[in-house]
Protein backbone atom coordinates (compact mmCIF):
# COMPACT_ATOMS: atom_id res chain seq x y z
CA UNK A 1 0.00 0.00 0.00
CA UNK A 2 1.10 3.68 -0.60
CA UNK A 3 3.74 4.94 1.79
CA UNK A 4 4.54 8.53 0.61
CA UNK A 5 3.55 11.99 1.57
CA UNK A 6 0.17 12.22 2.56
CA UNK A 7 -2.19 15.34 2.45
CA UNK A 8 -5.34 16.14 4.54
CA UNK A 9 -7.19 18.18 1.52
CA UNK A 10 -10.18 18.60 4.10
CA UNK A 11 -10.25 19.51 8.10
CA UNK A 12 -11.21 21.78 10.44
CA UNK A 13 -10.59 22.22 14.03
CA UNK A 14 -12.18 25.03 16.45
CA UNK A 15 -13.57 26.49 19.58
CA UNK A 16 -16.78 25.62 20.47
CA UNK A 17 -17.33 29.31 21.71
CA UNK A 18 -16.78 30.24 18.64
CA UNK A 19 -19.85 28.09 16.35
CA UNK A 20 -23.43 28.42 17.66
CA UNK A 21 -24.01 25.07 15.68
CA UNK A 22 -21.79 23.41 18.10
CA UNK A 23 -22.76 25.40 21.57
CA UNK A 24 -26.51 25.54 20.59
CA UNK A 25 -28.99 23.07 21.02
CA UNK A 26 -28.71 19.54 19.67
CA UNK A 27 -30.20 19.13 16.44
CA UNK A 28 -30.86 16.38 13.93
CA UNK A 29 -27.36 16.92 11.22
CA UNK A 30 -26.03 15.23 7.86
CA UNK A 31 -23.68 13.33 9.85
CA UNK A 32 -26.08 12.17 12.75
CA UNK A 33 -25.98 12.38 17.12
CA UNK A 34 -22.82 14.85 17.34
CA UNK A 35 -22.18 15.17 21.18
CA UNK A 36 -18.92 13.90 21.34
CA UNK A 37 -17.48 16.96 18.79
CA UNK A 38 -19.48 19.16 20.51
CA UNK A 39 -16.44 20.31 22.16
CA UNK A 40 -12.72 22.52 21.23
CA UNK A 41 -10.98 20.35 18.61
CA UNK A 42 -7.46 22.67 19.11
CA UNK A 43 -4.86 22.52 16.45
CA UNK A 44 -2.51 20.21 18.65
CA UNK A 45 -5.23 17.58 18.58
CA UNK A 46 -5.56 17.35 14.80
CA UNK A 47 -1.98 17.43 14.14
CA UNK A 48 -1.68 14.65 16.96
CA UNK A 49 -4.31 13.17 14.63
CA UNK A 50 -2.99 13.41 11.90
CA UNK A 51 0.58 11.97 12.40
CA UNK A 52 -0.37 8.81 13.62
CA UNK A 53 -2.00 8.69 10.35
CA UNK A 54 0.98 9.38 8.03
CA UNK A 55 -0.43 12.94 7.50
CA UNK A 56 2.04 15.71 7.07
CA UNK A 57 0.58 18.76 5.70
CA UNK A 58 -2.82 19.88 5.77
CA UNK A 59 -5.77 22.12 4.03
CA UNK A 60 -8.24 24.12 6.65
CA UNK A 61 -11.75 23.98 5.71
CA UNK A 62 -14.40 26.30 7.62
CA UNK A 63 -16.93 24.93 9.64
CA UNK A 64 -19.16 27.75 9.82
CA UNK A 65 -18.67 29.93 12.01
CA UNK A 66 -20.99 33.07 11.96
CA UNK A 67 -21.52 34.60 8.46
CA UNK A 68 -20.23 37.79 10.50
CA UNK A 69 -17.26 36.79 12.06
CA UNK A 70 -15.24 35.19 9.22
CA UNK A 71 -12.48 37.61 9.08
CA UNK A 72 -11.98 36.55 12.58
CA UNK A 73 -11.90 33.06 11.70
CA UNK A 74 -9.63 33.53 8.70
CA UNK A 75 -7.25 36.02 11.45
CA UNK A 76 -7.49 32.84 14.03
CA UNK A 77 -6.36 30.47 11.75
CA UNK A 78 -3.07 32.09 10.83
CA UNK A 79 -2.20 32.88 14.27
CA UNK A 80 -2.01 28.80 14.74
CA UNK A 81 -0.23 28.68 11.63
CA UNK A 82 2.09 31.50 12.78
CA UNK A 83 2.47 29.41 16.39
CA UNK A 84 2.39 25.55 14.88
CA UNK A 85 3.37 25.62 11.24
CA UNK A 86 -0.24 23.76 10.56
CA UNK A 87 -2.71 23.98 9.05
CA UNK A 88 -0.55 25.21 5.25
CA UNK A 89 -3.25 26.16 3.45
CA UNK A 90 -7.23 27.97 4.72
CA UNK A 91 -10.40 27.40 2.92
CA UNK A 92 -12.23 30.33 4.38
CA UNK A 93 -16.10 31.60 4.05
CA UNK A 94 -17.89 34.66 3.15
CA UNK A 95 -21.57 35.21 2.33
CA UNK A 96 -21.22 35.00 -1.02
CA UNK A 97 -25.20 36.18 -1.47
CA UNK A 98 -24.34 39.57 0.36
CA UNK A 99 -23.19 42.84 -2.02
CA UNK A 100 -20.01 43.00 -0.16
CA UNK A 101 -18.67 39.78 -0.23
CA UNK A 102 -15.63 40.57 -2.21
CA UNK A 103 -14.83 43.22 0.11
CA UNK A 104 -14.73 40.42 2.80
CA UNK A 105 -12.47 38.07 1.04
CA UNK A 106 -10.12 40.48 0.40
CA UNK A 107 -9.94 41.11 3.82
CA UNK A 108 -9.01 37.56 4.21
CA UNK A 109 -6.75 37.56 1.93
CA UNK A 110 -4.83 40.63 3.20
CA UNK A 111 -4.46 38.99 6.31
CA UNK A 112 -2.75 35.50 5.31
CA UNK A 113 -1.51 34.28 1.97
CA UNK A 114 -2.47 31.15 3.04
CA UNK A 115 -6.42 31.63 1.96
CA UNK A 116 -6.45 29.91 -0.96
CA UNK A 117 -10.34 29.74 -1.13
CA UNK A 118 -13.99 29.69 0.01
CA UNK A 119 -16.43 27.56 0.81
CA UNK A 120 -20.22 28.39 1.30
CA UNK A 121 -22.35 25.61 1.58
CA UNK A 122 -25.30 25.09 -0.91
CA UNK A 123 -26.18 21.72 -1.04
CA UNK A 124 -30.38 20.77 -0.15
CA UNK A 125 -32.35 17.55 -0.22
CA UNK A 126 -35.74 16.41 0.61
CA UNK A 127 -34.55 15.06 4.00
CA UNK A 128 -35.01 18.59 5.81
CA UNK A 129 -31.71 17.10 8.25
CA UNK A 130 -29.22 16.61 5.61
CA UNK A 131 -30.09 20.50 4.16
CA UNK A 132 -28.12 23.26 5.10
CA UNK A 133 -29.29 25.93 1.75
CA UNK A 134 -32.91 27.09 2.19
CA UNK A 135 -33.86 26.25 -1.24
CA UNK A 136 -31.86 23.60 -3.40
CA UNK A 137 -31.43 25.98 -6.66
CA UNK A 138 -29.63 28.83 -4.30
CA UNK A 139 -26.53 28.66 -7.39
CA UNK A 140 -28.47 30.60 -9.65
CA UNK A 141 -29.02 33.82 -7.80
CA UNK A 142 -27.54 36.54 -9.62
CA UNK A 143 -25.11 38.06 -6.62
CA UNK A 144 -24.00 34.56 -6.00
CA UNK A 145 -22.90 34.96 -9.19
CA UNK A 146 -21.43 37.88 -9.41
CA UNK A 147 -19.12 36.72 -6.23
CA UNK A 148 -18.13 33.48 -7.77
CA UNK A 149 -16.85 35.61 -11.06
CA UNK A 150 -14.90 37.71 -8.30
CA UNK A 151 -12.64 34.35 -7.71
CA UNK A 152 -10.92 34.35 -10.69
CA UNK A 153 -9.59 37.91 -9.50
CA UNK A 154 -8.60 37.18 -6.59
CA UNK A 155 -6.52 33.95 -7.71
CA UNK A 156 -8.78 31.65 -5.39
CA UNK A 157 -11.00 28.69 -5.68
CA UNK A 158 -14.17 27.54 -5.06
CA UNK A 159 -15.00 24.42 -2.67
CA UNK A 160 -18.69 23.06 -4.48
CA UNK A 161 -21.22 21.04 -1.87
CA UNK A 162 -23.78 19.64 -3.24
CA UNK A 163 -26.17 16.51 -3.67
CA UNK A 164 -26.68 14.67 -7.04
CA UNK A 165 -29.83 16.39 -7.96
CA UNK A 166 -27.90 19.93 -8.26
CA UNK A 167 -25.09 18.45 -9.90
CA UNK A 168 -27.29 19.72 -13.50
CA UNK A 169 -27.19 22.89 -11.89
CA UNK A 170 -23.40 22.90 -10.69
CA UNK A 171 -22.66 22.44 -14.24
CA UNK A 172 -23.98 24.96 -15.91
CA UNK A 173 -22.16 27.56 -12.80
CA UNK A 174 -18.94 25.45 -13.56
CA UNK A 175 -19.56 25.68 -17.48
CA UNK A 176 -20.00 29.56 -16.77
CA UNK A 177 -16.45 30.14 -14.89
CA UNK A 178 -14.20 28.52 -16.23
CA UNK A 179 -11.40 30.68 -15.32
CA UNK A 180 -12.30 29.58 -11.46
CA UNK A 181 -11.26 26.01 -10.01
CA UNK A 182 -14.61 24.39 -8.17
CA UNK A 183 -13.34 20.89 -6.02
CA UNK A 184 -16.56 18.53 -5.86
CA UNK A 185 -16.73 18.15 -1.90
CA UNK A 186 -17.03 14.88 -0.38
CA UNK A 187 -17.46 13.72 -3.97
CA UNK A 188 -20.97 14.77 -4.40
CA UNK A 189 -22.49 13.30 -1.30
CA UNK A 190 -23.51 9.99 -2.24
CA UNK A 191 -26.45 9.39 0.40
CA UNK A 192 -26.70 5.42 0.08
CA UNK A 193 -24.84 3.36 -2.05
CA UNK A 194 -26.98 0.76 -1.50
CA UNK A 195 -30.18 2.06 -3.68
CA UNK A 196 -29.13 1.61 -7.21
CA UNK A 197 -31.69 4.71 -8.24
CA UNK A 198 -29.08 7.04 -5.65
CA UNK A 199 -26.10 5.62 -7.49
CA UNK A 200 -27.65 5.77 -10.83
CA UNK A 201 -28.58 9.78 -9.95
CA UNK A 202 -24.95 10.32 -8.48
CA UNK A 203 -23.28 8.89 -11.50
CA UNK A 204 -24.85 11.25 -13.85
CA UNK A 205 -24.01 14.12 -11.93
CA UNK A 206 -20.63 13.30 -11.71
CA UNK A 207 -20.30 12.55 -15.64
CA UNK A 208 -21.55 16.24 -16.50
CA UNK A 209 -18.82 17.50 -14.02
CA UNK A 210 -15.86 15.33 -15.35
CA UNK A 211 -16.39 16.95 -18.32
CA UNK A 212 -15.78 20.31 -17.51
CA UNK A 213 -11.64 20.32 -16.90
CA UNK A 214 -11.87 23.09 -13.53
CA UNK A 215 -13.65 20.20 -11.41
CA UNK A 216 -11.48 18.20 -8.49
CA UNK A 217 -12.77 16.10 -6.24
CA UNK A 218 -12.27 15.58 -3.02
CA UNK A 219 -11.82 12.24 -1.48
CA UNK A 220 -13.57 12.89 1.62
CA UNK A 221 -16.53 12.11 4.00
CA UNK A 222 -18.06 8.74 3.13
CA UNK A 223 -18.61 8.15 7.09
CA UNK A 224 -21.45 11.14 6.81
CA UNK A 225 -24.30 9.10 6.07
CA UNK A 226 -23.59 5.46 6.97
CA UNK A 227 -21.67 6.55 10.28
CA UNK A 228 -18.91 4.13 10.22
CA UNK A 229 -15.20 3.09 8.35
CA UNK A 230 -17.25 1.05 4.72
CA UNK A 231 -14.62 -0.42 2.40
CA UNK A 232 -17.57 -1.06 0.36
CA UNK A 233 -18.00 2.33 -0.21
CA UNK A 234 -15.19 3.59 -0.30
CA UNK A 235 -13.94 1.99 -3.33
CA UNK A 236 -17.21 2.16 -4.85
CA UNK A 237 -16.57 5.96 -4.60
CA UNK A 238 -12.84 6.21 -5.19
CA UNK A 239 -13.38 3.88 -8.36
CA UNK A 240 -16.29 6.15 -10.00
CA UNK A 241 -14.66 9.59 -9.17
CA UNK A 242 -10.82 8.40 -10.39
CA UNK A 243 -12.60 6.26 -13.81
CA UNK A 244 -14.54 9.50 -14.30
CA UNK A 245 -11.80 12.75 -13.55
CA UNK A 246 -8.86 10.84 -13.60
CA UNK A 247 -6.27 10.88 -10.32
CA UNK A 248 -4.99 14.37 -11.12
CA UNK A 249 -8.45 15.57 -10.66
CA UNK A 250 -8.68 13.75 -7.34
CA UNK A 251 -7.54 13.94 -3.56
CA UNK A 252 -7.52 12.58 -0.23
CA UNK A 253 -9.05 14.17 3.38
CA UNK A 254 -10.40 13.03 6.27
CA UNK A 255 -12.72 15.43 7.43
CA UNK A 256 -11.79 15.43 10.88
CA UNK A 257 -13.11 16.00 13.55
CA UNK A 258 -16.12 14.57 12.32
CA UNK A 259 -15.34 11.52 10.65
CA UNK A 260 -13.82 11.22 14.65
CA UNK A 261 -17.60 10.42 15.92
CA UNK A 262 -17.17 6.62 14.05
CA UNK A 263 -13.34 6.08 13.55
CA UNK A 264 -9.67 7.55 13.93
CA UNK A 265 -7.88 9.04 11.75
CA UNK A 266 -5.60 6.34 11.02
CA UNK A 267 -8.05 4.12 10.67
CA UNK A 268 -9.71 6.48 7.97
CA UNK A 269 -6.39 6.68 6.13
CA UNK A 270 -5.48 2.86 6.29
CA UNK A 271 -8.82 2.40 4.35
CA UNK A 272 -8.36 4.56 1.63
CA UNK A 273 -5.26 3.12 1.04
CA UNK A 274 -6.24 -0.23 1.06
CA UNK A 275 -9.33 0.98 -1.32
CA UNK A 276 -6.78 2.08 -3.86
CA UNK A 277 -3.50 -0.26 -3.37
CA UNK A 278 -4.10 -1.67 -6.49
CA UNK A 279 -3.66 1.65 -8.57
CA UNK A 280 -0.78 2.52 -10.02
CA UNK A 281 2.04 4.63 -8.06
CA UNK A 282 1.37 7.78 -9.36
CA UNK A 283 -2.30 7.41 -9.06
CA UNK A 284 -1.87 6.77 -5.59
CA UNK A 285 0.83 9.49 -5.27
CA UNK A 286 -1.61 11.91 -6.93
CA UNK A 287 -4.61 11.40 -4.50
CA UNK A 288 -2.66 11.28 -1.45
CA UNK A 289 -0.56 14.24 -2.07
CA UNK A 290 0.41 16.00 -5.45
CA UNK A 291 -3.20 16.67 -6.27
CA UNK A 292 -3.92 18.74 -3.41
CA UNK A 293 -0.39 20.39 -3.30
CA UNK A 294 -1.27 21.96 -6.92
CA UNK A 295 -4.59 22.57 -6.07
CA UNK A 296 -3.92 24.10 -2.59
CA UNK A 297 -0.12 25.45 -3.69
CA UNK A 298 0.79 23.72 -0.80
CA UNK A 299 4.54 24.61 -1.43
CA UNK A 300 3.86 28.34 -1.59
CA UNK A 301 1.70 28.69 0.80
CA UNK A 302 3.82 26.46 3.24
CA UNK A 303 7.28 28.79 1.91
CA UNK A 304 4.53 32.12 2.58
CA UNK A 305 3.99 31.12 5.82
CA UNK A 306 7.39 30.57 7.20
Amino acid sequence: MYEGDIVDCHHHVWRRADMPWLSGPMVPRIFGPYEPIRRDYLIEEYVDDARSAGIGASVYVQPNWPLDRVVDEVRWVAGLHERTGWPMAVVGCADLFAANAVEVMRQQRAISPLVVGTRLQLHWHERPEFRFADGPDRMKDPVFRANIAALRDLGWLFELQVFAGQMHDAAALVAEHPGVTFVLVHAGMLTDHTDPAVVAEWRAGLRELADLPNVVVKLTGQGTFVHRVDPELIRLVADEVLDRFGSARAMFGTNLPIETLWTTAAELTGAWRHALRQRTDDEQADVFSRTARRVYGLTTAERAGQ
